[in-house]
C-alpha cells in the first residue's frame, strides 16, 4: 500500500485534540454533537451536507467518515454524488462571483 501525507488512521485520533486544551476540544465536540442532534434538518439530512462540506473544504478524514456515515444512514450512491455536485457548484460559483471583485478593480484602474 502506498504511504500519504494523511494517515486515514489519524481520524481515529480525532478525540485526542482535547489532550492540549481539554477546556476548548471539549466545548468544540459539545458543540459537534448539538450541531448534529435531529433539529429543523433530520440527522440524515445533516449527514448529506457535512459530506458535501467535506467535499468543498478537501478534508480527507471528513469525506472518510461522513461517506462512511451516509452509507450507514441508507443514503444511496447517487444521493451522494448529487450533494456533492450541489457542493461544487456553490463552491465554483462563489469563486466565479468573486469575479466581479476583480472587474471593478480593472475598471477603476483603467479610469
Amino acid at each position: 500500500m502506498s504511504k500519504t501525507y494523511y494517515d486515514p488512521s489519524d481520524l481515529r485520533k480525532f478525540g485526542k485534540i482535547t489532550e492540549w486544551s481539554e477546556e476548548l476540544g471539549e466545548k468544540f465536540f459539545d458543540y459537534y454533537g448539538k450541531v448534529f442532534e435531529e433539529g429543523a434538518l433530520s440527522a440524515r439530512e445533516k449527514a448529506l451536507i457535512a459530506l458535501a462540506v467535506a467535499h468543498t473544504e478537501q478534508c480527507p478524514y471528513c469525506i472518510d467518515a461522513y461517506t462512511k456515515d451516509t452509507l450507514q444512514r441508507g443514503i444511496t450512491k447517487e444521493e451522494m454524488m448529487e450533494a456533492i455536485h450541489v457542493g461544487a457548484a456553490i463552491k465554483s460559483g462563489a469563486t466565479l462571483v468573486h469575479g466581479v471583485q476583480m472587474m471593478n478593480k480593472v475598471n477603476k484602474l483603467e479610469m
